[in-house]
């Protein structure tokens, strides 16, 4: 999705792997890469008493180990780590949560969500669970061979994310959190991971926001086969109101992915009128006649998807599916071992 022309961009450009930009005294930006289409995640350090905390760590990858190294032979020579915090379970930002704390000796701070989260996905999941999965995207009319691909990508969170730390420290709305001589209030926002975590400074208007709102891209947000009938669009959507209402439009929003901006009002409204222009499309396809959730894929993502593509436009096609159920615009029903979704009152 394109960005608003009113949204103001600090920064024309990224800075390239292995540099780290100032956005301001004692806050560092520098960028950890992901060996996805979205090739890189955002990490922040604030400096704290005796060293800097860290807000996420990026992927257990070697090409993401390698990259820490040489920020720790080079911008960060000597640095020291006071705090390992985490914004949300997703392995592109928990990752190397333990690596970090481990090298460092430092505490990790994150959602309760997002600890116990990371936890339970780490126990791998039993056969019956793969099964659960695979018979969730069969019954929403993906084909054999694709469910078997997809039903299993849940399983690459064991390759990507290390081992916790045995503690956390939870932090919960509407705590105070000191980072050396900054404090910031903790917020929560829901739909794309549950209870993630933002951080917002009241005295400097910055806005840690995670994945909850990104510039020029829309985070995912997917219903699971755990969770099937689970309305996370709805959550997602009420943590943008939530945010427009106690966060100033002027605050400069430190985002999880891709550049800093100005703008938050707006971006918040952006993805809203995004999301409700594919609930219209889906709208759309149902009153001309019924469909699965397997066909309005290709009508929400027309482009060619790969298996780890697929399953995010899968789950995501499901949740604005699920939002509208919950409106009561579209009813999804059995038909044979089949659902389908067509619009409500429609025989």
């Amino acid at each position: 999705m394109t960005t608003q022309p009113d949204l103001r961009f600090p920064f024309s450009e990224m800075p390239d792997f292995g540099d780290v930009i100032e956005i301001a005294d004692g806050l560092l930006w520098l960028r950890i890469p992901l060996p996805y289409r979205l090739d890189h995640v955002n990490i922040y350090l604030v400096r704290d008493h005796g060293g800097w905390a860290v807000i996420d760590t990026g992927i257990k990858t070697p090409d993401a180990i390698a990259a820490w190294e040489r920020y720790f032979s080079g911008p960060l020579a000597g640095a020291t780590i006071t705090k390992v915090i985490i914004t949300h379970h997703h392995p592109d930002h928990i990752g190397l949560a333990g690596w970090m704390c481990d090298r460092f000796d430092a505490p990790m701070l994150s959602t309760y969500s997002t600890y116990m989260g990371s936890k339970v996905i780490s126990l791998g999941e039993s056969e019956k669970q793969t099964r659960s999965n695979f018979d969730f995207y069969i019954s929403h009319g993906m084909s054999s061979e694709g469910a078997g691909i997809v039903a299993i990508q849940g399983n690459d969170y064991l390759r990507r994310v290390g081992e916790l730390p045995d503690s956390f420290l939870r932090l919960v709305m509407p705590d105070i959190l000191a980072i050396g001589d900054r404090t910031f209030r903790v917020v929560t926002g829901d739909g794309h991971a549950h209870e993630q975590l933002l951080l917002y400074c009241e005295d400097e208007k910055l806005l840690f926001a995670a994945d909850q709102v990104l510039e020029k891209i829309s985070p995912n947000v997917s219903v699971y086969a755990s969770e099937r009938h689970g309305d996370p669009l709805g959550h997602f959507l009420r943590s943008l109101r939530f945010l427009s209402a106690e966060i100033p439009s002027d605050t400069l929003v430190l985002p999880g992915h891709r550049r800093p901006f100005y703008g938050l009002h707006s971006r918040c409204r952006e993805l809203e009128i995004h999301h409700e222009e594919r609930c219209d499309l889906i709208r759309q396809a149902c009153a001309v006649r019924p469909h699965t959730n397997a066909e309005l894929v290709p009508i929400l993502f027309p482009r060619e998807l790969d298996p780890h593509q697929m399953s995010f436009a899968f789950t995501e096609t499901l949740a604005h599916v699920n939002r509208l159920v919950r409106r009561g615009e579209v009813e999804t029903v059995r038909q044979g071992d089949i659902l389908i979704n067509r619009l409500s009152g429609q025989a």
